[in-house]
Parts: structure tokens; C-alpha cells; sequence
């Protein structure tokens, strides 16, 4: 089995101009894949993945935003104060309001895209069953965020479990949801084969701490993608997994997509 799973920040770079991202998380060819950053509207990226032979297990929207793609020229990835004031690619208004600088941006700039950004899951299994796990709001996130955790059947006809996540990042108290979702996948996960992926926006040594029992199947550097110093992206395991093969990809995205092939 293949897994991966990639933060492709709706196909645009933080300048808002287009990127490959999707397409080259496809060209690894799958057969589970946790997405992050998806994007939905008159682009439908779920769509997109679904024409190329994988089934949707769930898409979960974490929030409206407009997407622009017409970005002016700029040095690198984004513009050099991105992280702090936010990038020129998306913009969201749906959980806290835009301060004065963005709203004038967002007001003014031509060519902008209203849709539902959010994350998946997409697999080539039979589905089983699909749970939207809540988890506490937090003050300063800019959107809502939640868990998808689904039940598959492998090859070999035995169920596993897969789980997919879109983490806050620390400085917002991401810490605080991994604790919660711990403690509601303590008893549910008893004795079952387990992955659970994507972009957690938190080094493994701290997750350690709040979600006990994982072990990680992939250890590379995933941010910033150009020249990354830290693994904020996970693929952890519980259960009786062999890994195989892993691997890191530049994407078009700020974020490495993580590759693993896994055996039950």
C-alpha cells in the first residue's frame, strides 16, 4: 500500500500564483492519500482526484476563503513577511475578521475565487464507514477545524482504520486538539491497525507527548519545502504495520508531500 499525504495549499503559491501541486502529488499514484488545503468551487480539486481512479472517503471544509491566481512577481515562495501578515494566495474571513491591510487587499485585487478550503481522504479501498470527529475551537484559529476517521477494507479483506488531520498551528494551541482527539481515540482504536496522517503543524517530539503510542512510519524534513529544517507532516502508525520504501517530494507546494509503502 502506498500512502501519502501532501499540504498542497489549493494549487497556488503564497503570491497567489498557480502551482503543480496537485498534479504531482497524483503522479506518486496512491492508493491512500490524506490531502490537505483542498480547494472547492468552480476548480473542484476533489473532482479533480476522483477522475483519477481514487474514491473520495470524505472531504471535511474547514472554512470559506477566496483564492486568487493572478499573483504579482515576487522572490521565492511567498512574499518575505508571509508568515507574520499573512500570503497574497488566500484570504479568510469566515471565523475571525481580516484586518484593515487584508480587507483592502481582498476588496480590491481582480480575479478572486470564492470556495471551501478544507482537507480529504482518497483511496482506491472500500469504504467501511465515515466519522467527522469535532474537536475544541480555538480563539485565534481563522477556521474551524475537525477530524475525518474512516474504517477500510485492505486486499486482504481485514478493516484498518485511517485518520486525517489539519492542525493549527502551536502558537494557536494545536497541542490543546491532539490531547482532545487522544483521549477520543483512546478506547475506539483498542487493538486495531492504524494510520493517522497529514498536516499537524507540530514537530514530533512535542506530539509525542499528547498522542502517545504512534510511531512514526516517515522521518523527513517537510517545511519549508525549498530547503526544510523541520517535520511538521506525519504519517504515525499504530498496529502491526511493515514500512517499506519512504520518501520526501517537492510538490509546488510550501510543504514536502510524504511518501511510505506499507504491508499489514
Amino acid at each position: 500500500m502506498r500512502v501519502v499525504t501532501a499540504n498542497i495549499h489549493a494549487d497556488v503559491d503564497g503570491y497567489g500564483r498557480p502551482t503543480d501541486a496537485l498534479k504531482c502529488v497524483l503522479a506518486l499514484q496512491p492508493d491512500l492519500l490524506f490531502v490537505q488545503e483542498l480547494w472547492r468551487s468552480s476548480e473542484d480539486h476533489v473532482s479533480r482526484i476522483e477522475s483519477s481512479g481514487l474514491t473520495c472517503v470524505g472531504f471535511e471544509p474547514l472554512g470559506r476563503a477566496r483564492r486568487f491566481r493572478e499573483g504579482r512577481p515576487g522572490a521565492g515562495w511567498e512574499p518575505r513577511l508571509g508568515l507574520l501578515t499573512g500570503d497574497e494566495g488566500l484570504y479568510f474571513s469566515s471565523q475571525r475578521p481580516l484586518s484593515a491591510r487584508r480587507q483592502r487587499e481582498y476588496d480590491h485585487r481582480p480575479g478572486g475565487d470564492d470556495g471551501d478550503w478544507g482537507f480529504g481522504i482518497f483511496t482506491r479501498y472500500a469504504v467501511d464507514r465515515v466519522e467527522r470527529l469535532p474537536v475544541p475551537q480555538l480563539r485565534r484559529d481563522k477556521v474551524r477545524r475537525s477530524v475525518l476517521m474512516a474504517d477500510l477494507r485492505g486486499d486482504d479483506g481485514e478493516l484498518f482504520t485511517v485518520i486525517a488531520v489539519h492542525g493549527p498551528h502551536l502558537s494557536h494551541g494545536s497541542l490543546r486538539h491532539y490531547r482532545h482527539l487522544s483521549q477520543q481515540l483512546r478506547l475506539q482504536l483498542h487493538g486495531r491497525r492504524v494510520i493517522l496522517a497529514g498536516d499537524f503543524n507540530c514537530w514530533r517530539p512535542l506530539l509525542r507527548t499528547v498522542l502517545p503510542g504512534w510511531r512514526s512510519a516517515v522521518r523527513r524534513k517537510t517545511w519549508p519545502a525549498w530547503r526544510p529544517h523541520s517535520q511538521i507532516d506525519h504519517i504515525l502508525l499504530r498496529g502491526p504495520w511493515s514500512v517499506g520504501d519512504t520518501s520526501s517530494t517537492v510538490t509546488g507546494s510550501d510543504h514536502r508531500a510524504l511518501v511510505v509503502n506499507l504491508e499489514a
